[in-house]
């Protein structure tokens, strides 16, 4: 087992033996049914704390080769699939967090290594990996990741599932280091688009906050398919927690469903699933109390920056939500970044996919979706120099 390559059961048994986990592994039926397919790219983006990096450590500990995985989802949802045996611990799996490297430092200097240098320390890693794990295989020399993988499966016959956690950290933390972002897309073309890819790859699967699509150039990783929280279907019970698993919940651990509906219900995706914000739920449960447990994990420097943006009124329109109203909204246009707004519907549009704002796609309408979130914009908005206005919309 490796730090990236085959990297073995022990993150996703963490979550299983932690005092609440809730069963998510039907996802993997999901995945199962498009590996190896033209179906084959997934990108699940979704607000910090909504357990996308859980996900991607099951999807690790289910199809990585070199261990038994059969006693971590034995008797879990994904076990009364046909095909739960077919796929498991048949695959050599890449997972790394490109959040992790991004904030990788130079022994030299101590301080943060650039955006470049992460695209090549990315793949010089990994690609270290698998030299070790294919003797012979690659040259000393190689460190371009496509072209190992490419040479090994010529080579070996091996296929490989490529798991990038935090996929869009480059671009959120370097927005205006456009030669950076070119490496990198030019990387992930090389490993998700390029004719070679489809050779090695069994399947692709990126989370991020953002989706892929509109990224300037990025119109090249067009094959992904989007599941967010505006288009989140069908996988809107992979979201967060549902409904019905916070009612459980709720009856295990003696809580007041109600109370926790109030404050961390809200999100309706396609108006079918109510979902909720796991990190909240479970803080709730474990300290027994009521309290902003998602908001604290990030400054709300950042929400006060975005609304500050009075776009066609926009200040406006969230005194009005936070009053309980709704205000119309179009995300279509919004070009997948935090640095292009031209309008406040882009502006909605980011909120929405950081987890600030909820969606109703039916009515094409914005709003806060519950407590937790309203405390949240009132913080923002007593540390800025806002006046009250009449409501727009």
């Amino acid at each position: 087992m490796g730090i990236y390559l085959n990297t073995g059961v022990k993150k996703f048994n963490s979550a299983l033996q932690s005092k609440i986990y809730v069963d998510k592994t039907g996802f993997l039926e999901y995945t199962n049914s498009v590996i190896d397919t033209e179906d084959r790219y997934i990108c699940l983006s979704r607000p910090r704390r909504f357990g996308k990096s859980i996900t991607a450590a099951m999807l690790a500990a289910y199809y990585g080769k070199g261990f038994d995985s059969s006693a971590l989802f034995d008797g879990k949802n994904i076990a009364q699939s046909a095909d739960y045996q077919k796929y498991m611990n048949q695959y050599d799996v890449i997972q790394v967090d490109m959040n992790v490297f991004r904030h990788r430092l130079d022994p030299q200097t101590a301080q943060s290594i650039s955006a470049s240098e992460t695209v090549i320390l990315f793949q010089k890693e990994v690609v270290r990996e698998i030299r070790e794990a294919y003797p012979g295989s690659l040259d000393s020399a190689e460190i371009d990741l496509p072209n190992a993988l490419t040479r090994v499966h010529e080579m070996t016959g091996s296929n490989f599932i490529v798991i990038i956690d935090e996929w869009d950290t480059i671009f959120r933390e370097d927005p205006d280091d456009e030669e950076a972002q070119k490496q990198y897309l030019k990387l992930l073309r090389g490993l998700f688009k390029d004719d070679t890819s489809k050779e090695f790859l069994a399947l692709g699967y990126l989370t991020g906050i953002l989706p892929v699509k509109k990224y300037g150039t990025q119109s090249a990783l067009n094959n992904f398919d989007e599941f967010t929280m505006i288009n989140p279907e069908p996988l809107e019970e992979y979201a967060g927690f549902t409904e019905a698993e916070v009612q459980g919940l709720c009856e295990e651990y003696h809580a007041d469903y109600t109370r926790i509906r109030q404050w961390y219900d809200g999100y309706r995706l396609n108006n079918r699933f109510h979902i909720y914000n796991p990190k909240s739920v479970v803080d709730a449960l474990r300290r027994h109390r009521i309290d902003n447990y998602w908001t604290r994990t990030e400054t709300y420097e950042s929400l006060k920056k975005y609304i500050s943006m009075n776009f066609d009124g926009l200040k406006d329109d969230v005194i009005e939500m936070l009053g309980g109203g709704h205000c119309r909204a179009n995300p279509d246009k919004f070009q997948n970044d935090m640095v292009t707004f031209r309008s406040r519907d882009d502006v909605f549009a980011l909120l929405i996919h950081l987890g600030y704002l909820a969606f109703d796609p039916d009515r094409r309408e914005v709003y806060i979706p519950n407590e937790e979130i309203r405390s949240e914009f009132v913080n923002a908005i007593e540390d800025s120099e806002w006046h009250t206005a009449e409501p727009s919309c």
